[in-house]
């Protein structure tokens, strides 16, 4: 049986007002009612895990597997650490790890829009020893109806500048999906990935043989955006769940 890696912002949920998107709670509860498997795997880093799950499952969603990317940092992180990112993920990092400003072990960087000043100082960090971990490797940042560099433009950034390399823990990262696909007990070539990210979650995916299936509910507004096309593209989720239907009756 197929599986299913499904994204939560931009694809269940939307990135203003993070409420469900069309048909996102009808596909969960379509897969739930069909026991397919399925895991949802977010990048969020706002919200400690226990509490974005809670928040997921108050919206209406009915889910067993759920993975972000706070749950895999446990594995690769080395104190102290030096946070950067929007406060909220700072504070998760230094209520859960020894933090020292001066002289980290490693660098831990989340998403926001980071000023030239913190730029120049994470890169003073790394060009003193400092290891660099991202959070996740998006390639665009949806906020307040604009689109901004991700994560993963500035990870790039900073390697180019510093000639370091980095690594990353949530998705897109083969750590990552790997643990995912562990959970479900599926293999990548029997996944499908939904996203609204094509260059940060799906194209990666691919990559690794599973089949991508891109939203254009999130990240991207229009196909004439799309430079690598995915195995399928739908306005919303909801319309993806309109032509399973069609295909299973038929």
């Amino acid at each position: 049986m197929r599986g299913y890696f499904i994204d939560v912002q931009g694809t269940l949920i939307d990135d203003k007002e993070f409420k469900p998107l069309p048909g996102a709670l009808e596909f969960v509860h379509f897969l739930n009612k069909k026991k397919v498997p399925f895991i949802l795997l977010t990048n969020n880093t706002k919200k400690p895990s226990e509490e974005f799950k809670n928040y997921l499952k108050k919206l209406g969603f009915e889910f067993e597997n759920y993975l972000d990317p706070l749950m895999v940092l446990d594995e690769v992180i080395q104190t102290p650490v030096a946070a950067y990112g929007n406060d909220k993920f700072v504070e998760i990092i230094k209520n859960k790890y020894k933090t020292d400003y001066e002289n980290p072990t490693n660098i831990v960087l989340g998403i926001k829009l980071y000023s030239n000043d913190e730029l120049a100082d994470i890169i003073e960090k790394i060009l003193n020893g400092s290891k660099l971990i991202g959070m996740h490797k998006t390639s665009l940042y949806h906020k307040n109806n604009k689109r901004y560099p991700g994560l993963g433009a500035v990870l790039e950034m900073l390697k180019y500048a510093t000639h370091k390399d980095y690594e990353v823990v949530g998705k897109p990262s083969i750590k990552f999906f790997q643990r995912a696909s562990d959970i479900l007990g599926v293999n990548f070539d029997k996944i499908t990935i939904i996203s609204d990210d094509l260059y940060g979650d799906l194209v990666p995916a691919m990559e690794l043989g599973m089949e991508s299936v891109l939203v254009l509910s999130g990240k991207i507004k229009s196909e004439k955006e799309i430079t690598k096309k995915p195995h399928k593209i739908f306005k919303n989720i909801g319309e993806y769940l309109g032509f399973i239907k069609t295909k299973t009756r038929n």
